[in-house]
């Protein structure tokens, strides 16, 4: 059960109307199950990163992973939204697609997993060519054929809601790193998906610019955005998340609630990590 009162919507397709909230999340959280991995596995050559990655995320769930770098963490969330594709395991998401990676899965189904999500990586990715606005609208009017017209108005609505309206006519070069990301950020909204995926979106940033990101990200959390989130912003994790996944050496070593999790370890490997990241913090 989620720890947060995710925000409820009156309005199951709000989002794609006229004059709904473009930064409300696309269906209305119940604490039904959207998404869910079993025994997932993947190896590169001779390294096997995944190794029977179990994994449950609710709508309006909130869930993070920690661990240390290696540990298969980024590998988990381009698996969940189909840029990689898993050795062995199943996916399903609500609604469809179910996917049982025994068998070649055909590009349609790997499509129609990438189109329920939206991802924001850790580099901003922005086309350098495209003004912020033209960035926004591309995925909504070229992928999903939203008219422009439309693309335009909620794309300025969302920029709006993050404050950056007044940045829309400009280059990603004339940004701040922190400005991008929010821009990366926005993009993903436009997409309006299910499942927002987050791939540590704070780690290319000076340290000044982390906060207003990690705002951002909060506030959607309390809007009741589905979430997975890849930080080593432990404090983050511990405000935002309702469940935290430990990860090191290809599996998930424990998962639990942030005050579980950062409080009371059940875990050895668990409490070596907090212990050298966490404590001298505190």
């Amino acid at each position: 059960m989620s720890q947060r009162e995710p925000g409820r919507r009156d309005d199951e397709h709000r989002a794609d109307v006229p004059g709904g909230d473009p930064l409300a999340p696309s269906e209305t959280p119940d604490d039904s199950v959207l998404l869910q991995a079993r025994g997932i596995r993947k190896s590169f050559g001779d390294n096997e990163v995944l190794r029977s990655i179990d994994l449950e995320v609710r709508r309006g769930e909130v869930v993070v992973l920690i661990g240390p770098s290696g540990s298969g963490k980024t590998t988990v969330l381009r698996s969940l939204n189909g840029l990689e594709t898993p050795d062995a395991g199943t996916i399903d998401f609500a609604g469809g697609p179910s996917l049982d990676f025994a068998a070649p899965i055909p590009k349609a189904s790997r499509f129609a997993l990438r189109d329920r999500s939206a991802m924001v990586f850790q580099q901003h990715n922005l086309f350098p060519h495209m003004t912020v606005i033209e960035n926004v609208i591309e995925g909504p009017v070229r992928v999903q054929r939203v008219p422009k017209a439309r693309a335009i108005a909620e794309a300025s609505a969302l920029l709006d809601r993050v404050g950056l309206a007044d940045k829309r006519d400009a280059y990603p070069f004339e940004l701040s790193g922190g400005q991008q990301q929010r821009v990366g950020i926005v993009r993903a909204l436009a997409l309006k998906p299910r499942l927002l995926l987050f791939d540590e979106p704070t780690s290319a940033l000076d340290p000044e610019l982390v906060g207003e990101v990690l705002q951002v990200i909060k506030e959607l959390a309390d809007e009741g955005w589905t979430m997975v989130v890849v930080t080593h912003e432990l404090s983050f994790a511990r405000q935002a998340a309702d469940e935290v996944l430990f990860m090191d050496g290809g599996v998930v070593v424990e998962r639990g609630a942030p005050a579980q999790i950062f409080t009371n370890p059940t875990e050895e490997r668990t409490r070596r990590f907090l212990d050298r990241i966490l404590r001298p913090l505190d």
